[in-house]
C-alpha cells in the first residue's frame, strides 16, 4: 500500500513539475516576442527610440540629472541631427554631431537641473533632423524632493 501511495505521489509531482517547465518555456517565448520590437526599414533617414519618455521618478535635490535616450537609424540613408532644444534652461540636451549610418545606434543625452526643489516636472527636448519625420519630441518627467527631505 505504501508503494502504491509513494508511486502515486511521485506521478503527481512529476506531472506538476513538467507542466511548470512547459509554462515557464511558454512565458519566456511570449516575453521574447513582446520585448523585441521589429524595426521597420524606411526610405530615407529615420529614428526609432527605445523609449520617447524618461521617467526620473522621485529624485533627491541636487542629484545626478543626466539620462540618455537611445535610438536606431531605421532608414537607408545617414541620419543627421541639426539641433536639439530643451523646453527651458533647466533641460540641456546633447546629441551626436556626426551622421548616424543606416542601422547604427545613437544617443541623445539630457541633463535636468535637479536644484529646482520640491516640484514635479515635465519637460521636452525637440530634435531637428533630416529624417522622414524631421521633428521629434522627447519627454522627461519626474519629481525633485525638497532640500530638507530625507534621501531614500
Amino acid at each position: 500500500m505504501k508503494k502504491i501511495l509513494t508511486l502515486g505521489l511521485l506521478l503527481v509531482l512529476g506531472v506538476t513539475a513538467s507542466n511548470a517547465q512547459e509554462t515557464s518555456k511558454a512565458v519566456k517565448k511570449i516575453k521574447a516576442k513582446t520585448t523585441a520590437a521589429p524595426t521597420q526599414k524606411i526610405n530615407g533617414a529615420g529614428m526609432v527610440f527605445a523609449s520617447e519618455t524618461i521617467d526620473y521618478g522621485t529624485v533627491a535635490y541636487n542629484s545626478n540629472g543626466k539620462r540618455e535616450f537611445t535610438f536606431t537609424n531605421n532608414g537607408n540613408k545617414p541620419l543627421i541631427i541639426t539641433n536639439a532644444q530643451g523646453s527651458c534652461g533647466c533641460t540641456v540636451p546633447s546629441y551626436p554631431r556626426e551622421p548616424i549610418a543606416p542601422g547604427a545606434k545613437g544617443v541623445i543625452g539630457v541633463n535636468y537641473d535637479t536644484s529646482r526643489a520640491g516640484q514635479a516636472f515635465t519637460k521636452t527636448i525637440t530634435l531637428t533632423t533630416n529624417a522622414v519625420q524631421p521633428t521629434k519630441v522627447l519627454t522627461i518627467k519626474g519629481n525633485v524632493l525638497a532640500m530638507d527631505a530625507p534621501k531614500s
